[in-house]
């Protein structure tokens, strides 16, 4: 420990014991991206949505694609505020649902196929197959032909 740490050490152990408080460090939030769904028919809506989310504190970069109606923030921001003012612009907004369909396990299951989702891309749902529920199907006729089968021969 050098010297500066040392006296921090000192200082903040004879605030603590004579009674003082200590000020807390705000914790800085981890730059991040958050995609948001919004439907922008026209550039004034492009606009509108655009400028509210660059004037949130934080905001680094805003990408707009209309074509697939997502909106891109990336900085140090919130998702909830995100949220809050795209949807002081008056449209319907959430979170972007979509993955690309080689991230899902299941592309084409009913829960992760979506017609409004941009190509190649599918719902983000887990997909929750109990192990317990599947039942192994015997088939006898696949083994009574197998060449694995001692008595195949006597049967043909």
């Amino acid at each position: 420990m050098g010297v500066s740490g040392t006296i921090e050490y000192l200082s903040d152990l004879v605030s603590s014991a004579a009674g003082g408080y200590r000020l807390k460090k705000k914790k800085k939030k981890p730059e991040q991206t958050v995609d948001v769904k919004i439907k922008m028919d026209c550039d004034g809506c492009e606009r509108k949505v655009k400028n509210a989310l660059k004037s949130l504190s934080g905001v680094k970069k805003v990408e707009i694609n209309r074509k697939i109606s997502k909106a891109s923030v990336t900085g140090y921001v919130d998702q909830a505020k995100v949220l809050k003012a795209a949807k002081s612009t008056g449209k319907k907004v959430e979170i972007w649902p979509y993955v690309p369909y080689t991230l899902v396990k299941q592309p084409y299951d009913p829960k992760a196929y979506d017609k409004k989702a941009p190509a190649g891309h599918v719902r983000n749902v887990e997909f929750s197959a109990n192990v317990e529920n599947i039942v192994p199907v015997y088939d006898p006729y696949t083994n009574l032909f197998s060449d694995e089968n001692p008595n195949a021969c006597s049967i043909m």
